[in-house]
Formats: structure tokens, C-alpha cells, sequence
């Protein structure tokens, strides 16, 4: 809104006659540059950003330095501070440190846990006796009264879209668990971890109607030679690193035979892996087969997207919250269909409120056998 006459200030004129001279100046400055043959050079302003010493051995000083430029007139007096709120000195933001490797595991492989497999590191028990199961848990500070819910959700790494929807939607302490046959596989586990999930690999193991179902050329089978399945499992686990144990991908057929079963899980238990297994075959022979091979198995309570439907799996995911009142943890296994990341996603935003807490599958392992580094409890 235009407010009331008001009659032109006395310093108007002096101002624009200095304005019109200023530009009159630099014309004729322009003019003379064109009449000299060549472009008139715009005038640089030279700023210098001290950067943080890297160690890198510096180089020569150049021949020609700069004159110093002069003083900046809104420099504060030495020792006062004017930075704005908001506003990060350059050298202070390039020295800070990267704030996601706090959420990131240890690196993998770690020094000691691994020796060279067909392929890639393969994981061992240390001369110290630390395990890889416990070295690539993904610590959790744990409220000893709560009712546990642990959450494997599998099958990550065959579709690109559905992997990183899991990885950036799900919570951190939802366990990931990747098909062995993915592309880049090191490359999803670690920004798995480097979200802050805990990460497992799954073994691919015989169903009922192998081989019209197959689950791929390095298949765990039931009527191999216990020889033929080791050098298959060393294959599979040497195609990463960085996990904490491994799941199944279906094996319902191997999961009814104790012996063969019983030396899978005996090569995993002397590599100091975890086994999660969502219950595919006879519950009663995969606990008979872990309990004479020793391993570390928890088996799925429930596997809650075997209905995919979204309500289906609200169900499945409140008989979890049942179970861990009644037993004091329990561990759910799904795969990563959308409707399942989604519905995790939404039940667990408010479930610390409800009075559970919701972790990592190796914590849910340690309730049922122990520190992994030190005796069943």
C-alpha cells in the first residue's frame, strides 16, 4: 500500500548523481578493454579454506602467492565469536565426523573371523574364542522385564525396490535376512547394517517337491553326501560377510531328516554361526538335530505373512504379542512382500508403548541359550 506524499529527501540527488558517474566509469573501463582487443576480465573475489591435515605428504609451495587480501571489515575482533545460529564454520563441518558410522556394525570381515573360502571369507570361531554370531550382533540395550518379540523378515536382495523398502522402512531392530544368490550382496548387507540392522544369510534347503521347486544350484539336499553338502554350505556362506547367522529358505523336505540336517548344523556350529529357521519340515526333528550338533537354533513361533493378506498378518503379529506375554519372548518370520514390511512397519510404531520391545534375532537367541561367547544360561 502506497502511504502519504512526502517530499523528496535532500539526499536523493547527490545519490543518483554518484550512481549515474559509477556506471559512466564502467563503461568507458569496458570501452578501453574492447579497444585493447581483448575481453574485459571479471573481477574474482580469491577466498581460502583452510582444510583439515589428511596425513598425505603436502605438496611443493607454489611459485606465486597471492597478495593478502584486505581486511574483511566485518571480521570480529580476535577471540569474539559471531557465528549464527544455524551456521557451521567450514573447517569445523569439514572435521566433523560422518554421523552414520554411529549407527554402523562393526566392519566386516573382522580380523580373526574369517579364513579364505571357495570365493570369499568364510566365517570362523576365533583363536579367542569370540564367535561371529555374538561379534555381528547388533547391540541392544534391553528392558529385562519386557516381553521380547524378535522379527526375521527374509527373501531380501532378489528385488531391488523391495530390499531398499525394507531396509528404510523397517526398524533398525528387525532382523534382515538375504538370499545368498543376490547380486552385490556385500554391497546390501552392508547398508543393512550401516542402517542399523542385524543381518543373517539364508541357506537355500531341500523342499518336499525338489526339483520341480528349486531353490537354486547350491541346494542343501537331503540325500547328499554329508561331503557334497559341506562344500555347498561353504560356498553359500562364502559369498558374504558381516552376518550373524544364518535362516533357511524353504527346506521343508531336509528339515524331516535328522542326520544330514544334524551335519549342516554342525558345520554351522563350528563356524559359530546361529541358525534362525522358520519351522519348515518337523519342529521335532530340527530341535533333536540342533540339540546333538549342539548349534544354536531358535525356530519361528510364527510365520506371519504365510496369508500375505495385510489383515492376515495383523493377526499373526498380535498372537506374537500373546505368546511373548505368555512366555516371555517370541519370534516371528516373514518375507519381504509389501504388504508385510508395511504391516510391520505400522505394529511396531506404538508397540514399546503397549509394554513389549521389539529386538534384534540375537538377542531373542540369547534368552533361549545363553551369551553366545560364554555358557548356556
Amino acid at each position: 500500500m502506497a502511504g502519504p506524499n512526502r517530499e523528496p529527501s535532500p539526499l536523493r540527488g547527490p545519490l543518483l548523481a554518484g550512481l549515474g558517474a559509477a556506471v559512466l566509469i564502467a563503461g568507458a573501463a569496458g570501452g578501453l578493454a574492447w579497444l585493447a582487443g581483448g575481453e574485459p576480465e571479471p573481477v574474482r573475489a580469491a577466498a581460502v579454506i583452510a582444510l583439515p591435515e589428511t596425513g598425505a605428504e603436502a605438496g611443493p609451495e607454489p611459485e606465486t602467492v597471492l597478495a593478502a587480501a584486505p581486511a574483511d571489515p566485518f571480521e570480529a575482533p580476535e577471540g569474539e565469536d559471531v557465528s549464527l545460529p544455524g551456521v557451521t564454520d567450514t573447517e569445523t563441518a569439514l572435521q566433523a565426523p560422518d554421523p552414520a558410522p554411529a549407527r554402523r556394525g562393526p566392519q566386516a570381515p573382522l580380523s580373526g573371523l574369517y579364513e579364505p573360502g571357495p570365493g570369499g571369507p568364510l566365517p570362523v570361531i576365533a583363536a579367542d574364542g569370540r564367535r561371529p554370531d555374538a561379534a555381528y550382533a547388533k547391540p541392544f540395550d534391553s528392558f529385562a522385564d519386557a516381553p521380547t518379540i524378535a522379527v526375521v523378515v527374509g527373501g531380501l536382495g532378489l528385488s531391488e525396490s523391495l530390499t531398499r523398502r525394507a531396509i528404510e522402512t523397517l526398524p533398525a531392530e528387525v532382523t534382515l535376512s538375504f538370499a545368498a544368490y543376490t547380486e552385490n550382496l556385500q554391497d546390501w548387507i552392508d547398508l543393512a547394517r550401516a542402517d542399523g540392522h542385524e543381518v543373517l544369510i539364508e541357506l537355500p534347503m531341500e523342499p518336499f517337491d525338489y526339483p520341480n521347486n528349486d531353490p537354486g544350484p547350491h541346494t542343501l539336499l537331503a540325500d547328499a553326501a554329508p561331503e557334497e553338502n559341506r562344500r555347498r554350505l561353504q560356498t553359500l556362506l562364502a559369498k558374504g560377510a558381516g552376518y550373524a547367522g544364518v535362516a533357511n529358505y524353504l527346506g521343508a523336505r531336509l528339515g524331516a531328516s535328522q542326520a544330514p540336517l544334524q551335519a549342516v548344523f554342525g558345520e554351522l556350529e563350528k563356524r559359530g554361526l546361529s541358525i534362525f529357521h522358520d519351522g519348515s519340515g518337523r519342529r521335532p526333528v530340527l530341535s533333536a538335530a540342533a540339540e546333538a550338533a549342539g548349534a544354536r537354533l531358535a525356530l519361528a513361533d510364527r510365520v506371519v505373512d504365510a496369508d500375505p493378506d495385510p489383515s492376515a498378518i495383523d493377526d499373526r503379529l498380535l498372537e506374537l504379542e500373546a505368546l511373548a506375554l505368555q512366555n516371555g519372548d517370541a519370534f516371528g518370520s516373514g518375507f519381504a512382500y509389501p504388504a508385510t514390511v508395511d504391516s510391520i512397519a505400522a505394529w511396531s510404531e506404538d508397540l514399546a508403548a503397549r509394554g513389549y520391545q521389539l529386538a534384534p534375532a540375537s538377542y531373542l537367541m540369547t534368552l533361549r541359550h545363553g551369551d553366545a561367547d560364554g555358557p548356556e544360561t
